[in-house]
């Protein structure tokens, strides 16, 4: 089980944290990834590979004014 946002998942573990933002519909480009309290860069997506037990919190950025 991974939590991602506070909500338990069965379906994310064993996969890389980009193919799992990607299937989720996440914007790359406009998200940022606290995993396991820590924030991840960007280009440690590809090769981060989430596992059972792990913690992720998902933040967009929105433009507005």
């Amino acid at each position: 089980m991974v939590k991602v946002n506070g909500q338990a998942l069965d379906n994310a573990a064993g996969i890389s944290l980009s193919d799992f933002l990607k299937r989720e519909g996440y914007d790359l480009s406009r998200i940022a990834v606290e995993y396991n309290d820590d924030i991840i860069a960007k280009f440690m997506y590809a090769t981060k590979i989430i596992e059972d037990g792990d913690a992720l919190e998902i933040v967009g950025f929105v433009g507005g004014g």
